[in-house]
């Protein structure tokens, strides 16, 4: 009696239109998160011709979808075990599109593009310098932070965690451009209009991307596995956090960004702290003589 649940690989033999198509799904969803990257650019050059600034609201909530997009194709890639070289570089160069060159064209336009003159005209045109440096940068940060990924093997955080779960090493880059969409859709792409504002968004674009090449470690979801049976608990937290996200997607979002990215941030210094304070020796009592 054949066992239904034998993978490709395991004896049984998978039609070859079959085999065919198990290896495109996970390059449809890559192609869906290129072309919501694509969209998102469109959109930010929609805004720097019209000044509309709800085109900036829909750039972000593309850059969302992409993101789930990107989670999606390579889950799925594992789970049937269609992963392949072509996807993997596939992904990358989708990766460098969507997260890479329209997070910083989007951080840009909300941040700098829109910041009225400033009495000191000099300063204002350094501080548009400034931030297009900034995008700059987490653009190359970003680009890094996959070519690192693409050749590491079995990679190590330089603070380690709980052996048995998976870690990434520095911020993915779906995180770092999740985090810059995630502030302009919580603005609803109402763009910067005060230089001081600009200042502090100068300062969090610049730390996304140095948490991106960091070796610090951020928790990677890769070990909860959706085709075993979970807790009625886990149900009802994602349950949760799809409604809040359909009633209230900008907070929601938001505070998943800022969490997620502050959680690297915490285990670092908890690290830190626990290297400069070791714990002390387990206490031994004396042995007593008669």
């Amino acid at each position: 009696m054949d066992n239904p649940t034998q993978t490709p690989g395991q004896g049984e033999r998978v039609p070859r239109h079959m085999r065919k198509g198990m290896y495109i799904l996970p390059s449809l969803f890559t192609s869906g998160n290129m072309a919501a990257g694509f969209y998102a650019i469109v959109q930010v050059l929609h805004y720097a011709i019209t000044s509309e600034y709800w085109h900036l609201d829909h750039a972000a909530i593309a850059i969302g979808f992409a993101v789930l997009f990107d989670g999606l194709d390579g889950r799925i890639a594992r789970m049937t075990g269609t992963s392949s070289e072509f996807g993997k570089e596939l992904d990358s160069l989708a990766d460098v599109i969507t997260f890479g060159v329209a997070p910083a064209m989007l951080a840009w336009a909300w941040g700098f593009h829109g910041v009225p003159p400033v009495s000191l005209t000099e300063w204002h045109i350094k501080l548009t310098q400034l931030g297009g440096i900034a995008c700059f940068l987490f653009l190359m940060a970003g680009a890094s932070r996959l070519a690192r990924f693409n050749i590491t093997h079995n990679p190590q955080p330089s603070n380690p965690g709980r052996p048995g779960k998976k870690y990434f090493v520095g911020m993915p880059i779906p995180a770092g451009a999740g985090m810059i969409a995630a502030v302009v859709h919580f603005q609803e792409g109402d763009p910067i209009r005060s230089w001081y504002t600009a200042l502090v968004w100068l300062t969090m674009v610049s730390a996304v991307g140095y948490l991106m090449v960091s070796t610090w470690r951020f928790y990677s979801f890769k070990d909860i596995d959706f085709r075993s049976r979970h807790p009625f608990r886990l149900i009802l937290v994602l349950a949760a956090l799809i409604a809040g996200v359909a009633a209230f997607s900008g907070p929601v979002l938001f505070g998943i960004a800022l969490l997620y990215m502050f959680s690297g941030v915490f285990w670092r210094l908890q690290w830190i702290f626990r290297r400069k304070n070791p714990p002390p020796p387990p206490y031994k009592e004396a042995s007593q003589t008669s």
